[in-house]
């Protein structure tokens, strides 16, 4: 960086300070996005250590799922709630790059993600994805694998329906809203495969259960979950 772009640059940040997205404290040197006090308190639920966490369960008996886990946690109206939304609505696609990247370093500590051979994120109805201008989850699954070293499939899992927000509707309803919208475009990249799912937040696990349903259609695939976040309301 030049000494007029540097100039500019801290003009820039005098009149327009970069700010966390959690906690709202300027960002300084170094910091882009969240603040090291906020990655530190970052609410980790280690749940890939535990094979009966809340996450895992919330598959039993509806879909075979090998493993499930998720980064961190958050309730409704906390700072981490912000880290989300920022990622999903805000424009931060790079903010979930460098979390998947954060949330990758993790699992490479466990056993059970080992096996993993390609990283798959829930995808986003075309027409949505034009509006939104890109799928979050697709990011997530980027840095997730950039840190397992693993490749990512971004286009053979398709969302073949657009669908209504999932946001205000009941478990049931949620399920009805994404039941057979998705589909395998070519299924012999998939043969064999243990497959991560990835996606941005879990609440029901109706979209995770739709997109894993359909991927077990594929001859000898395993599939494991991994999402940025548990709404532990």
């Amino acid at each position: 960086m030049n000494k007029l772009t540097r100039g500019l640059s801290n003009i820039a940040d005098l009149f327009f300070p970069a700010l966390c997205v959690t906690c709202g404290n300027r960002l300084v040197t170094q910091e882009k996005f969240v603040c090291f006090e906020c990655w530190l308190d970052l609410p980790v639920t280690n749940f890939h250590t535990d094979a009966e966490n809340k996450v895992a369960r919330l598959f039993w008996g509806r879909v075979k799922v090998e493993h499930a886990t998720a980064f961190f946690a958050y309730n409704k109206g906390s700072n981490y709630q912000h880290l989300i939304h920022f990622i999903k609505y805000k424009g931060l696609k790079e903010l979930g790059f460098v979390t998947g990247q954060r949330f990758g370093n993790v699992l490479l500590k466990s056993p059970e993600f080992n096996s993993i051979d390609v990283v798959v994120p829930v995808p986003l109805h075309p027409k949505k994805q034009k509006m939104r201008g890109y799928n979050q989850s697709e990011w997530i699954a980027k840095g997730t694998a950039d840190t397992m070293g693993k490749p990512v499939s971004v286009d053979n899992l398709r969302r073949n329906l657009h669908t209504s927000s999932q946001t205000r509707k009941n478990r049931f309803e949620r399920w009805e809203n994404v039941e057979n919208i998705f589909e395998v475009f070519n299924p012999e990249e998939f043969t064999g495969k243990h497959i991560l799912l990835v996606d941005d937040v879990v609440t029901t696990a109706s979209t995770l259960e739709s997109c894993a349903f359909q991927l077990l259609q594929v001859e000898n695939v395993k599939v494991s979950i991994a999402t940025l976040a548990f709404a532990d309301y």
